[in-house]
């Protein structure tokens, strides 16, 4: 086992990488001298179980809580049209799930005996088939929002009273030499647990349109994570953390009353998920923690491998930031412009109202194209029966005329 520690630290966990130039993993250690957990990257391997735990709390409490509660709450599901089952158009559709190309439809069109339209049709109403509901959507977001609730309250709690939670600075007075405290340290491991397991379960969740952001999100915080427990950055670190809980589970909120139609609680919930986003990540996120993690730290040690790696990683939480601000703030001038929010912009892939759409336009093109036909119909009929009305009159005018000798 020694031998094991000794080959991760030196090719894994390599001090003149992860740590500033002359601190060591035993200077990390000697942090426990007030009382204090020191960190050590062991610990990090509890989060593996931890977030299994998390998979089967949320199996659980997806169908014991938050089904129970969507009920409630009123959360319908959109009646969705079951189609005819055809084989060659399943197994395409399984095979693609996407939209067929020229080649495509023509190659279909061939094997199935059914037009290009009709294919286009059948497909549209498979994918739709297959599209989550409003149910399991507010179960999704229920779970979130419990966690990220009860993760913000219990960091503001652990944190209000330190003094880096109100000067910055403090986050690397007596670098390496730092304890973490009990609090701080399950704080650290129960939100790496939980990331673990929205990564392991993004596959199965509903998939929205910022499926890659998401992706990324979630492995740019996990490595965050992992790296500055290890590297003892513990206080910046919570900082992190407790920015970004401080308006997602607002979100989550305002999702929840959207899927159960509450349209008011959801605008009112959205303009205030809004304002807490663009404050805490466009202002307090870049000018308090990226600005003391890249320059505030320069007066402890100079820059190094590590150093790069946090503040890279903490710039791609950034621009993620903004990517998902500028969608906020689509929402907000649909929300001023149309007065309420029309939905969420990071809407399942392909756009659900795209298609719903698409496929209203195309009964209203039917029906349209029914009427016009109905309408030539009695264009006709109302013409020929001018014209019998016609024919007997001028009948009737010549049977009274006499007749010439």
């Amino acid at each position: 086992m020694d031998r094991l520690e000794e080959l991760v630290n030196q090719w894994i966990w390599r001090q003149d990488f992860w740590l500033p130039p002359g601190v060591t993993w035993k200077d990390l250690a000697e942090g426990t001298v007030d009382g204090g957990r020191h960190p050590v990257p062991r610990d990090l391997l509890i989060s593996l179980p931890l977030a299994l735990g998390f998979i089967a709390l949320r199996f659980v409490f997806e169908r014991v809580v938050a089904l129970p509660l969507s009920r409630r709450l009123g959360v319908q599901d959109r009646v969705r049209v079951r189609v005819t089952p055809v084989l060659k158009l399943e197994a395409f559709y399984l095979q693609k799930k996407q939209q067929p190309s020229q080649s495509d439809l023509l190659v279909l069109e061939k094997h199935c005996g059914l037009s290009q339209r009709q294919i286009q049709t059948w497909l549209r109403q498979r994918r739709n088939q297959d599209r989550p509901g409003n149910t399991r959507k507010f179960c999704e977001a229920s779970w979130r929002f419990v966690f990220y609730l009860m993760a913000f309250s219990a960091g503001l709690v652990s944190l209000i009273n330190t003094p880096w939670f109100w000067d910055h600075r403090e986050c690397w007075r007596g670098y390496p030499r730092q304890a973490v405290a009990e609090a701080q340290y399950w704080y650290y491991i129960v939100e790496l647990s939980f990331y673990l397991s929205l990564l392991l379960c993004v596959s199965v969740d509903v998939k929205r349109k910022d499926f890659q952001e998401q992706i990324i999100h979630h492995i740019a915080t996990i490595f965050l994570i992992a790296f500055s427990y290890c590297a003892n950055y513990a206080r910046v670190g919570t900082l992190v953390m407790l920015v970004h809980d401080s308006s997602d589970f607002l979100l989550e909120s305002a999702k929840m009353f959207n899927y159960a139609g509450w349209r008011k609680t959801c605008d009112a919930l959205f303009v205030f998920f809004a304002a807490v986003f663009l404050v805490t990540r466009l202002v307090v996120f870049p000018c308090r923690i990226v600005y003391t993690a890249v320059v505030d730290s320069l007066d402890v040690f100079p820059p190094y491998s590590g150093y790069y790696f946090l503040n890279g990683l903490l710039l791609v939480l950034q621009a993620l930031h903004i990517f998902w601000a500028w969608l906020i703030l689509r929402m907000v001038h649909k929300f001023v412009f149309l007065g309420k929010v029309e939905r969420d912009e990071r809407s399942d892939e392909e756009s659900e109202a795209d298609e719903e759409e698409e496929e209203d336009g195309e009964e209203d093109h039917s029906w349209e194209q029914k009427k016009g036909a109905l309408n030539s119909k009695l264009a006709s009929l109302a013409s020929n029966c001018v014209l019998n009305n016609l024919t007997n009159q001028r009948r009737k005018i010549n049977s009274r005329m006499p007749k010439a000798r």
